[in-house]
């Protein structure tokens, strides 16, 4: 379980690693189950036979999407709640990078370090993360990238020193 911080805490945080997720298994049916969601049915996804013939991978590989899309489920099991945060908020990417496939059957788990925050509006913090995608047994990372966020709360309890 993540610990509980002080929105007055995540300051003194940046450049620290915040979490390292679980272990997230991928297999074939959520590869399907993403391919069905957005569309993408290329073979190297969802055809193991065909993929295993046709592609370098030896089998089916992850879209680099769902690897992408995997960092909200990573982040929830791993970084601290910000005790004073109502809500929280997707703000975008920087710097994607899909370093190495992620075959069928992997393992992956996240990497978050807290790289900036400020305060912006009366109740808002925006945070970015560098993240990183590792797939176990494997040197290169799945993905890298910059993730900004933001921590909606309510303005009363912005910290005073900030």
């Amino acid at each position: 379980m993540a610990r509980e911080i002080s929105l007055a805490d995540v300051p003194g945080l940046v450049g620290q690693v915040l979490g390292i997720s679980n272990w997230i298994t991928v297999d074939q049916q959520m590869i399907d189950k993403f391919a069905d969601a957005t569309l993408d049915h290329q073979f190297i996804h969802v055809d193991p036979a065909r993929a295993a013939a046709e592609s370098p991978f030896g089998g089916t590989i992850a879209h680099g999407f769902l690897t992408l899309s995997l960092l909200s489920a990573m982040n929830f099991g791993c970084l601290p709640k910000i005790r004073e945060q109502t809500m929280g908020l997707n703000y975008g990417f920087d710097k994607i990078r899909f370093m190495s496939p992620v075959r069928c059957g992997a393992r992956v788990r996240g990497h978050f370090t807290l790289s900036d925050c400020r305060f912006r509006g009366a109740g808002m913090l925006m945070t970015t993360y560098d993240v990183s995608v590792e797939i176990e047994n494997e040197k290169k990372p799945a993905l890298t990238a910059n993730w900004t966020t933001i921590v909606q709360f309510d303005p009363k309890d912005r910290p005073p020193e900030v």
